[in-house]
């Protein structure tokens, strides 16, 4: 029989078992033996899982109290000074919770480590911070552990691993950059090869037998030192007594592949559902006796899979291969929900179209059956079941809308320029008369318990249509009043209706359907629900015009209408395949196009559509960059073009990396943009400065993912940076992001010294 086997399993659990955990730990609510418990109870249950459907060993490694990178990053000691970690002491989970949020329930607080989006999904890993001369050693017992409790659990354990190449080249510091083919870092490679060596030889003396080290950075467009480097990493690495897997994952390996044929390595995965046509080269090149996985079913969407088309893709290779040819996800299934055994409230024909972690081991299973031509009776039950979704999804009446396609064919004439912007922002100035340095908040504010359970109990009908909107009209005067107490000059509704950026969106357009349990871990203890895009985008109706409208009666001061900008809408659902998903991204555009103008007819003076997703969807490889980059800025120029001159157009990006795209953020033409830059002390500012961006900007003052509140003249010493870099008359002073996720004595004290840091500034000016 085939070998099956599995990258890596979602670690929050089916009911966000870890989430609560972690911040009921992080609030003092409960002990650090609480937090374990939750951890091992966890582990032990999707080991079983991935062992009852056939895996050959259960991934161990996967598993990570906030991030596998962080993980993997305290493992090597490689922890900032600023957390005061004895160079001879074990790395505790305090220090790393730290490093993520910047506090724990022990330890000084200190700023938390930057965080960026990995590769271009929508999961976020905390960068690991590089100094020339760092050095490395066995910091943490956690990994070893693990493979010691799923091997007394009975399980074949492989363990998981960064590989060294990726770890390097996603680290940042004073001396490097992250990516960009920084050849400076490799410099770090020797004293780091010496700690991989040490982890591989104590794995193979727990019995070990393969582990796999994940380099998804041999799907981009690596420099030649880097690839030059893998004879020698992997010639070390691969000799150490574990068979090494070298898996790679969200692309093809393309111009990499003579080198990765030629690696040392007993084993390499490759993601065929990125990259289907990589199958005949990888074949052509890989040696004698080396182990081939091909990654077939899509770990970053939830679509069935048709396992007719994919064993017709890997005939061959199955004949080729024989028992060499091992079957699993195209990547860690980290990016899909857990079980769609749970989703009682999905209509049956729609529930048939899906497969979530727990089924995609199914499918696998039942994969390997075709393969091997050894199906029993139930085996060709579940067979037909699964041919029979797949060809009554295709020819379902409910994807396909004949006004959408008509408009979208329309579209294609519709302008999206407005005048220039130095026109555009006297008229908005004349209309707006905001001060110097204008201040203004991101959107959201606290979620509290109540505002959840007040959404929780009119969804379930507890709560009556004019007692729930009572309380949400009260509640946004709150926001509203608070706004104008502490003196902000742009304010916001403060979203206490919204569950979620883009499933509250999703959930008013036609073409959207939604889980109960499609929970997938975006950072840390932050879990999100996309949406499932299954058919055409449209409108059904207003969306944010009446609360936008009523809030703006509150008040003489702006109240910016907040939208999620069609980029991101798409990115954070799971999206239909069955059509490019530029085509689904126009229609969504022109879906926010109706809201956009609607918003400015309800007297919305400013309207900010967020785009965080932008570069999160830049392909990896280079060459295929202009393509997306023409789409994404068309999108957004589609939805935002309508309006008048002297309507203040706003969107914003957190956790990117500018500097490749700064050309086509400027094209967006947004008249303000507000960025996340206070992790990287405004180091995102350089691109701004060097393409000499036209329109205002916002640069982050403080980091709403710690808790931490900023200090006004850590603020004021940020602007002023800021200022060194870009004209101050265009500054405008921010949050990186949202408040949802803060509590409110943090987000008053925040907000409160923002106002004056903004005020200190004006006075200094």
């Amino acid at each position: 029989m085939k070998t099956i086997h599995n990258l890596g399993f979602p670690r929050i659990g089916a009911a966000r078992e870890l989430k609560r955990a972690q911040e009921s730990y992080w609030a003092g609510k409960t002990g650090l033996d609480d937090l374990l418990a939750t951890g091992r109870d966890l582990r032990a249950r999707h080991w079983n899982i991935q062992a009852r459907a056939g895996a050959q060993w259960v991934p161990v490694g996967d598993f990570a109290w906030y991030d596998h990178i962080l993980e993997w990053t305290t493992l090597l000691g490689a922890v900032p000074a600023r957390f005061g970690q004895a160079d001879d002491a074990p790395v505790g989970l305090d220090t790393l919770f730290r490093m993520a949020r910047g506090r724990a329930p022990s330890g000084t607080p200190a700023a938390a480590c930057e965080m960026t989006k990995w590769f271009d999904t929508n999961y976020h890993y905390i960068v690991p911070e590089l100094h020339p001369g760092q050095t490395y050693r066995i910091a943490r017992e956690s990994l070893f552990e693990q493979v010691a409790e799923a091997q007394a659990l009975g399980h074949r354990a492989r363990p998981v691993v960064p590989g060294p190449l990726t770890w390097l080249w996603l680290g940042k510091g004073d001396a490097y950059t992250a990516g960009a083919g920084d050849t400076a870092k490799l410099d770090l490679l020797p004293g780091l090869l010496d700690v991989y060596e040490q982890v591989l030889r104590r794995l193979a003396s727990q019995g070990v037998d393969w582990v796999q080290i994940d380099e998804p950075i041999l799907v981009l467009d690596l420099p030649q030192a880097w690839r030059e480097a893998l004879a020698g990493v992997y010639g070390r690495l691969a000799s150490q007594g574990p068979n090494v897997l070298l898996a790679t994952y969200f692309g093809g390996v393309g111009h990499n592949l003579d080198v990765v044929g030629a690696l040392p390595v007993q084993g390499l995965h490759v993601d065929l559902v990125r990259a289907p046509d990589q199958l005949a080269s990888v074949l052509a090149t890989l040696r004698d006796g080396q182990a081939l996985s091909l990654g077939v079913i899509d770990g970053r969407n939830v679509w069935r899979a048709d396992l007719d088309r994919i064993h017709e893709q890997v005939r061959e290779a199955a004949a080729r291969l024989g028992d060499r040819l091992w079957l699993a996800p195209s990547c860690s299934l980290l990016h899909v929900p857990i079980d769609l055994g749970l989703e009682s409230g999905l209509d049956n024909e729609l529930r048939s179209w899906l497969s979530f972690a727990v089924q995609k081991l199914d499918e696998l299973r039942l994969l390997r059956v075709l393969v091997d031509g050894e199906a029993d009776g139930a085996d060709l039950q579940a067979l037909a079941a699964a041919r029979r979704a797949v060809l009554d999804r295709a020819a379902s009446s409910r994807i396909h809308r004949r006004d959408v396609a008509e408009r979208l064919a329309a579209s294609v004439s519709v302008r999206r320029d407005r005048a220039p912007f130095a026109q555009r922002i006297a008229d908005q100035q004349a209309r707006l008369g905001l001060p110097r340095y204008p201040t203004t908040t991101i959107g959201s504010f606290p979620q509290t318990p109540e505002i959840r359970a007040l959404r929780r109990d009119w969804r379930a009908g507890a709560l009556g249509d004019a007692a729930y909107e009572k309380a949400i009209r009260e509640e946004i005067e709150r926001v509203v009043r608070f706004q104008e107490e502490i003196g902000l000059d742009v304010l916001v509704h403060g979203e206490p209706e919204r569950n979620d950026m883009v499933e509250y969106f999703g959930e008013l357009l036609a073409g959207f359907a939604f889980t109960a349990y499609g929970w997938v871990q975006s950072y840390g203890s932050r879990c999100v629900k996309p949406p499932l895009i299954y058919g055409d985008v449209a409108r059904l109706a207003p969306m944010t015009v009446g609360w936008s409208a009523y809030a703006q009666s509150l008040t003489d001061k702006p109240v910016k209408g907040m939208l999620t900008g069609p980029v991101t809408i798409l990115q954070w659902s799971f999206v239909r395949d069955d059509q490019p998903r530029e085509q689904t991204c126009r229609q969504i555009a022109l879906a926010l196009r109706d809201e956009v103008q609607d918003l400015e007819q309800a007297g919305v003076t400013v309207i900010q559509i967020d785009e965080p997703a932008f570069r999160e969807g830049l392909p990896l490889r280079r060459g295929d960059w202009a393509a997306y980059l023409d789409w994404a800025v068309d999108c957004f120029r589609l939805t935002t073009s309508g309006v008048r001159d002297d309507t203040q157009i706003h969107t914003h990006m957190c956790y990117s990396e500018f500097n490749d795209i700064i050309e086509s953020i400027a094209a967006m033409d947004a008249d303000v943009i507000t960025i996340e830059t206070s992790r990287s002390n405004m180091d995102l500012l350089g691109a701004f400065e060097a393409f000499a961006y036209p329109n205002d900007i916002g640069p982050g003052v403080y980091d709403i993912h710690s808790p931490n509140v900023p200090r006004e003249e850590w603020m004021v010493d940020l602007v002023r940076h800021a200022a060194r870099r870009l004209p101050a008359e265009r500054l405008w002073v921010n949050p990186d992001c949202g408040l949802k996720t803060r509590g409110w004595p943090e987000t008053r004290a925040a907000l409160q010294a923002m106002v004056q840091a903004a005020r200190m500034l004006r006075e200094a000016a």
